[in-house]
């Protein structure tokens, strides 16, 4: 029972992170891992309990989805789909020991890349020049990483499409829900059919993620978006440490 209450709870503020600002991953992977589910299958199963609440955040921000400079949003839609189906191909093939040293990384590099990914976007895009037509390429390989394991990927969009293009990010984080749930979708399909879900735990995720996702959407325009990932930040910093901790200390 102490497991599932820890999977509910990991559910709950999953969700509401991702609406709020991502990250979600960070807590209810490590979650799954301390109710006892191996890394892979955590990863996986963590993957397909958040797709209903992305999808739930999308629905939320409904009547705010932007498109691209030059690129049909169809089309990122498409390539995001692509991408989350190969990056799930690729864990799927993964050994679970291999998983097991890599996903400590993962976690880190997710970590940084939300605390300080849209800051360095911001930096490169006044010394560098990309042409929009590289927005397509760039969306394949977040899908690939998206659908692989997915930490950050939402920050790491806007970072991206913060130098590829000139739109605002505030309007850009209803498209950032609609592409992160297309992507994870595909990939928790093809999860889904690789066996590799542990079902009750996901279950109870599911729905507390739901209901965290929602409501996080629906009042989340009223919060402090940056002191909402500062607070974020230093939870994920911490959950990593703990992680580093049990797996090499």
């Amino acid at each position: 029972m102490n497991e599932f209450i820890i999977v509910a709870g990991a559910g709950l503020l999953a969700g509401a992170m991702n609406a709020i600002a991502g990250g979600g991953s960070f807590i209810s992977l490590p979650a799954l891992i301390a109710a006892g589910v191996p890394s892979l299958n955590a990863n996986a199963t963590s993957t397909v309990a958040l797709v209903p609440s992305a999808l739930a955040s999308a629905y939320a921000y409904r009547r705010d989805f932007q498109g691209f400079e030059g690129v049909r949003l169809t089309t990122m839609a498409i390539i995001s789909v692509i991408g989350g189906a190969l990056g799930a191909i690729l864990l799927i093939v993964t050994p679970q020991s291999v998983f097991d040293h890599l996903f400590p990384f993962l976690l880190l590099f997710g970590a940084l890349i939300f605390s300080f990914g849209r800051g360095l976007g911001d930096v490169l895009r006044r010394h560098i020049t990309v042409r929009a037509s590289a927005l397509p390429v760039m969306q394949f390989f977040l899908g690939v990483y998206g659908g692989y394991f997915g930490g950050a990927v939402g920050v790491m969009m806007l970072a991206t499409w913060t130098i590829l293009t000139r739109t605002s990010i505030n309007n850009m984080q209803a498209t950032r829900h609609l592409l992160n749930a297309a992507m994870n979708t595909t990939a928790s399909i093809l999860m889904i059919a690789s066996g590799l879900i542990y079902w009750k735990h996901m279950a109870v995720m599911l729905v507390t993620a739901i209901i965290g996702g929602y409501v996080a959407a629906v009042f989340g325009r009223r919060l402090d978006q940056q002191m909402a990932r500062v607070v974020i930040s230093v939870l994920n910093f911490t959950v990593v440490a703990l992680i580093f901790w049990r797996q090499f200390g």
